[in-house]
């Protein structure tokens, strides 16, 4: 039986470090072979760590934002427009970083400018706790699914994932691995199929998750997964987020969008886990959601040695988008819930 969410591994991904007031984070370029954090000074030292993914994941990249602008309020309180363009630049496609730096503005810009540190850096403490009680609210929510699957078949439920969007792509708890953690403080017994998610394998993120807290699973590469779901070694899937428009469609990881065909190919449902902060009321749908490309370097080397032929060119999307009508439903801190009821959340 899987162990509860064990704390010791790490607290949070976030954290206030001793003076110089510096942001202390978990550098997850290292992982998961090396466990190291480092401390963030300044706001560029956030810009970078957010662009060059030593944090990652939609919800702690809108928390690390916050982090930044207080980094930023102390070393000058007047450039609050510059921190908040400096930021908004890093990484085009999490709203939740947008939506971190918006909300950081409107609190801070009527404030006298000697107020504007302190309160940036109450505000990030608010939304980091914010954070880790949302993703605690989508695993109350979604082992509800879990436990059905295990009531009717009495043995493992055997979940599929991609990315990784657990503790380490959030502040604590999660998002897609929120309901596996809370499934094992309420002992339903769960196996989790973790996929590869080239070209930085953040799926090995996931592994290593998963192994600190002894929640069984194997490592599968991507293209295995429609093998899985057709042969029915798999009762549901669940992926994170990085932005859902206000008609549902939903990007994630590039490669998502696939496991959705297959699943619905197979009738095997396909849950999205997602606190409010990745909801966008503002974008109609997936055609409107910037798809971040990164460096063609990703995919053409592994270990600082070519994959290809030296001559070859390659493009390297992040990102994917899974249109809402092969979602079953999503998973939030307001409930589990279907494309019409979609309104609980993109109201607030």
């Amino acid at each position: 039986m899987p162990a509860p969410y064990d704390r010791s591994v790490f607290e949070r991904t976030i954290w206030w470090g001793d003076e110089p007031r510096g942001a202390m984070v978990i550098d997850q370029t290292r992982l998961p072979h090396e466990f190291v954090t480092v401390e963030w000074r300044t706001v560029d030292d956030a810009v970078r760590g957010i662009r060059d993914m030593e944090v990652r994941g939609a919800p702690l990249i809108g928390v690390a934002a916050a982090y930044g602008m207080a980094l930023a309020m102390q070393a000058d309180p007047h450039g609050l427009d510059a921190a908040c363009s400096e930021l908004s630049a890093a990484r085009p496609t999490a709203v939740n970083l947008g939506w971190a730096v918006q909300r950081c503005r409107t609190v801070l810009k009527p404030l006298p400018a000697d107020d504007r540190a302190d309160a940036a850096r109450e505000l990030a403490s608010v939304m980091a706790d914010e954070d880790a009680a949302a993703c605690r609210a989508i695993g109350d929510a979604g082992v509800e699914l879990l436990a059905e699957v295990y009531g009717r078949t009495g043995r493992p439920v055997q979940v599929l994932t991609h990315c990784n969007a657990g503790a380490l792509a959030t502040v604590e708890w999660g998002t897609a691995t929120a309901p596996l953690y809370v499934a094992a403080e309420q002992s339903v017994p769960v196996h989790v199929w973790v996929s590869e998610t080239r070209p930085r394998n953040q799926g090995a993120l996931t592994a290593w998750e998963l192994t600190q807290r002894g929640v069984p699973h194997t490592f599968v590469v991507d293209n295995a997964a429609g093998h899985l779901l057709r042969h029915g070694e798999v009762d549901l899937v669940i992926t994170g987020a990085d932005r859902i428009a206000s008609n549902g469609d939903s990007a994630n990881k590039v490669g998502t969008y696939l496991k959705a065909v297959a699943a619905e190919d197979c009738g095997v449902p396909f849950h999205i886990a997602a606190p409010a902060s990745t909801f966008d009321p503002a974008c109609p749908d997936g055609a409107a959601i910037p798809i971040e490309e990164r460096s063609p370097d990703e995919i053409l080397t592994v270990n600082d040695g070519p994959v290809a032929p030296l001559a070859t060119t390659a493009r390297n999307w992040a990102f994917d988008v899974t249109p809402a009508r092969l979602v079953t439903s999503w998973i939030t801190d307001h409930g589990v819930l279907t494309v019409d009821e979609l309104g609980r959340v993109l109201d607030q």
